[in-house]
């Protein structure tokens, strides 16, 4: 690519130039960004089929019922559902003071939500700093989701 220099300072074309020199031209520039936002894309489609994969087999283990709603609801609600209710387990139970007892109150609970706005709202609600990936739920916003899934 071809650059005009004449409006800038003799002292200082060198240096631009140079700089220059180590750039891609806008044409190689764009056609790597747009490659590299394929890839992204592709990372997350395949991440998305895991996660509802995982979903979908932790559901049927635990006998969740089918979620109803919007068909574009439905597998974010099943991924928001099997996300926060494992994130509570562990919290809750592995790491904290529950029994199964307790435990199995709250499934109970939770099957007897079935509508996915209510489970993506709770994941919106909860970890809006972090709502493609929902490892980082704090104890703080599962207890308040819990005392939420509680009052449902």
């Amino acid at each position: 690519m071809v650059h005009d220099l004449s409006d800038r300072p003799a002292d200082r074309r060198a240096g631009f130039a140079r700089w220059l020199a180590g750039r891609d031209c806008t044409d190689c520039w764009k056609a790597s960004r747009d490659s590299d936002t394929e890839s992204k894309e592709k990372w997350l489609a395949t991440k998305r089929a895991e996660e509802q994969q995982a979903a979908a087999e932790w559901a049927e283990r635990f006998d969740m019922p089918s979620l109803e709603g919007p068909e574009r609801a439905l597998a974010w609600g099943e991924r928001s559902r099997h996300q926060l209710m494992t994130a509570a387990h562990t919290l809750l139970v592995v790491e904290g003071s529950w029994d199964e007892a307790d435990w199995a109150e709250l499934e109970e609970k939770a099957r007897s939500i079935t509508r996915a706005g209510w489970w993506i709202d709770q994941v919106r609600h909860e970890a809006p700093h972090n709502r493609v990936e929902m490892e980082g739920l704090h104890r703080r916003p599962v207890a308040a989701w819990v005392a939420k899934l509680r009052a449902a």
